[in-house]
């Protein structure tokens, strides 16, 4: 048996489209722990799973490469040896980890590297990516790491599952319930009262504190308004794959669409002053600490946000969270966005598919995820593996027990290649809406109008 790793940095001669993300990509991924804790903590807690006698399969054999770019995992796949426990169960399997720098290289890389027929035999994909790769990938739906995902079946490609998902990603707005409390309001459960708490809470904090934010965002950075800009339109219809669906009709910011009624839904929001007087102003750091230091009662993250906010408190005891109440009536379906992130995925270039397959089973069994999944700060994507969120993140599961999950994709090459011909960035859309005299009407009109031509231009169906 022989064990390889291999951290190549590559430099790709092909350029691919730009990829944006709701939120920076490590900080989306960031560990809880050292991989050195972690360790520790499995040697420590062993199961009876880790003790149990290991099956061995010496029919598969051959050599694999697994290609990522994630730190974490790479963290986790040195500390734990990865390669070495699964060779218990495949001695005869020989796996080559190969770690590129990052994300964006990683795309560039498999790009050229499908061209030309040489990709891992393990990739990962996003679920904006899925699509680009999809004559690529085997279809994984006969696997039981597809079954016990609760993820998978959202991601579907013309019925085939390309990729079974590594964590799930919730979005949450934090506040402070001892500042609800004093102000005489409730968590909303719907978005006019999301807005009337928040006025009541600018009234009665702001009048002492001129520089208070019933809802802290750091717009200066511009991304940190995605919870509303960029998922909000998938929400409001409960389409996951509202993005693609634009890229498919001419006028898609017109009146009465998922994504006009959101935008208007959040501009009246966004100007109605609960923002405090200058969030063009902050940034994402600034924002988040002045939240976690009371000078803000709201603010709306990422499951990754819960650690800066502790950071940067010394007291988190009233901390709570919901989910955005998108919905305009307590009748209606209460929906929360639910992202699957790193879809594994077999390659059509496989020279031992069959073996690849197992190590994608084995990779979310028993054998491994467990300890992986308690090593990231994500949320389980497993059935089978579930994982107990922190006590804070629970409480808004409690709060809203028959929400519906609608698996946000990012949309695909298609919605990219006309979003970038008409300089559509919705995020930047959003931190226009805090500047004067901003006409949004106008502004979705003139949208409509280049969208339309851009398909034309593109001749995209």
């Amino acid at each position: 048996m022989r064990k390889k790793f291999l951290a190549l940095t590559m430099c790709a001669a092909l350029a691919a489209g730009a990829l944006t993300a709701c939120a920076p990509e490590d900080s989306a991924d960031a560990a809880a722990t050292t991989a050195a804790e972690t360790t520790e903590a499995a040697a420590s807690n062993t199961t009876a799973a880790e003790t149990a006698p290991v099956e061995v399969n010496e029919e598969l054999s051959g050599d694999l490469v697994f290609a990522i770019w994630d730190n974490n995992l790479m963290d986790y796949i040195d500390a734990n040896d990865m390669v070495g426990k699964f060779q218990q169960q495949y001695p005869n399997a020989n796996i080559e980890v190969e770690k590129i720098k990052d994300d964006s290289e990683y795309w560039n890389a498999m790009k050229m590297r499908a061209s030309a027929n040489q990709l891992p035999d393990i990739m990962f994909n996003k679920p904006f990516t899925l699509s680009r790769f999809q004559d690529y990938l085997l279809d994984l739906s006969d696997l039981e790491a597809t079954k016990n995902n609760e993820l998978t079946a959202g991601y579907a490609l013309n019925g085939k599952i390309l990729g079974v998902p590594m964590t799930a990603g919730y979005e949450y707005v934090y506040y402070w319930k001892d500042m609800f409390a004093e102000a005489g309001v409730e968590v909303p459960t719907t978005w006019e009262q999301l807005k009337e708490v928040s006025l009541k809470l600018q009234e009665h904090f702001g009048k002492d504190n001129p520089n208070f934010m019933a809802i802290a965002m750091g717009a200066k950075d511009e991304w940190p308004d995605y919870p509303f800009m960029e998922f909000m339109p998938a929400l409001e219809g409960g389409n996951g794959q509202n993005w693609n669906d634009m890229a498919a009709v001419d006028e898609p910011f017109a009146d009465g669409t998922d994504v006009s009624k959101a935008y208007h839904k959040v501009y009246d929001l966004f100007t109605s002053g609960v923002f405090g007087k200058d969030p063009l102003g902050l940034g994402n750091d600034q924002a988040t600490a002045l939240f976690a230091q009371k000078e803000a009662a709201i603010i709306a993250l990422g499951d990754w946000g819960l650690q800066n906010i502790k950071d940067g408190t010394e007291d988190y005891s009233q901390l709570g969270c919901f989910y955005l109440p998108v919905r305009d009536t307590e009748a209606d379906p209460f929906r929360v966005v639910v992202q699957g992130d790193s879809f594994m995925g077999v390659t059509t270039h496989s020279k031992n598919p069959e073996l690849a397959k197992a190590f994608v089973e084995w990779f979310y069994s028993d054998a491994w995820y467990p300890g992986y999944i308690n090593y990231v700060t994500s949320a389980s994507s497993m059935t089978n593996f579930p994982k107990d969120k922190d006590p804070i993140l629970a409480e808004a599961d409690l709060a809203q027990p028959d929400s519906q999950l609608v698996m946000y994709d990012g949309g695909g090459d298609d919605f990219q290649t006309v979003q970038n011909e008409t300089a559509f960035d919705y995020k930047k859309l959003g931190a226009e809406m805090f500047t004067q005299g901003f006409d949004l009407d106008a502004r979705l009109a003139e949208l409509n109008t280049k969208w339309k031509d851009a398909r034309t231009k593109l001749g995209t169906q």
